[in-house]
């Protein structure tokens, strides 16, 4: 995402399987002005000794993401498991065998200037080659950002609100400014929400404990499945509960979790270290189970992932072949 993409990269856009070279709007379109889109985020780990490419909990995210677009009244007119056949065709289409992002972004297209919201709706999804969005073997940064985490009833961050980014925006910019990696959001009674742009966790008295969503907190995939490795694997509490900025000075353990950043261990907070300074005995041992888990390694965990070469048999080609009729 940080580099350019490819410009003969296959999406999907205005119904139809096109190169991104093509996929443009227009300068007035509604969303460019007033941010009225949703997006969502998906990842899909390529595993060599399989020689496939697993696409992590695809109808969780296509599910979250059209309820979330009904907060700003954008229809999306396919089934969350004709999305996902369409997110698997991307990936056989451009021959991705490499660590995969997919954006669906779901956006008002009316071109013209008023900030009132109509009926004209439109989405792309795009699938393309995506690395290490933090690069943290060895733990990350981070530092409490000034800018405050956005309100419920302002805009919603349990919704990937396109408008609702400059918030993260101004706090990574912030952090980067401050020689941080990443900013950690307070919400506006003072208590920590999330990243900028991904969940928290700390470890403290063998507990793992995570801000509740209603402390405007984004309402993760990626978190959910960290709290149910934690739960199954470890054996470990997970409890949800609002975190006082203090705690990140004096708790054992801290990391970040999302989709693009996976489970990212901190290991300072405002200069000051976190624990002994070092990545700690639970975030390793859950990078450890999210790694194998998102690769096809846990069979019970096979729920989580579909993998795109295999659906090229059976139900993934029906489902294909129903996306490409309803996109003709």
């Amino acid at each position: 995402m940080k580099a350019g993409a490819d410009p003969d990269l296959i999406v999907f856009f205005d119904g139809k399987y096109v190169p991104l070279s093509e996929a443009r709007v227009g300068i007035l379109t509604h969303a460019l002005h007033y941010g009225t889109g949703v997006f969502e985020g998906i990842r899909a780990h390529w595993d060599d000794a399989q020689h496939e490419l697993f696409l992590m909990r695809p109808r969780d995210h296509y599910l979250r993401w059209k309820q979330n677009c009904g907060i700003l009244r954008i229809q999306v007119p396919f089934t969350v498991e004709e999305l996902s056949a369409i997110t698997v065709q991307l990936m056989l289409r451009n021959a991705l065998r490499s660590n995969v992002y997919v954006r669906p972004l779901a956006y008002k297209c009316a071109e013209r200037v008023g900030v009132s919201t109509d009926d004209q709706d439109a989405f792309a999804i795009v699938a393309l080659p995506f690395g290490e969005y933090l690069h943290s073997d060895k733990g990350v940064h981070a530092g409490v950002s000034s800018w405050r985490r956005i309100e419920d009833n302002a805009i919603p961050a349990r919704a990937k609100i396109c408008g609702a980014y400059v918030n993260s925006a101004l706090a990574s910019d912030e952090a980067r400014q401050n020689g941080f990696d990443e900013a950690i959001f307070l919400n506006e009674n003072g208590q920590v929400a999330e990243g900028a742009t991904c969940n928290i966790f700390m470890v403290r008295k063998g507990e793992l404990i995570t801000p509740s969503v209603t402390d405007n907190a984004l309402e993760g995939i990626t978190r959910d499945s960290v709290m149910e490795l934690a739960r199954r694997e470890l054996s470990l509490p997970v409890v949800e509960r609002s975190i006082d900025r203090s705690e990140l000075y004096v708790c054992d353990e801290l990391f970040f979790t999302g989709t693009a950043v996976g489970i990212a261990p901190i290991v300072r907070v405002d200069r000051r270290p976190v624990g002994k300074g070092a990545i700690g005995v639970v975030t390793n041992a859950l990078r450890r189970l999210y790694f194998d888990a998102t690769r096809g390694h846990l069979r019970k965990y096979a729920y989580w992932l579909v993998p795109v070469y295999q659906s090229q048999q059976g139900e993934g080609k029906q489902a294909a072949s129903l996306v490409e009729i309803n996109a003709a």
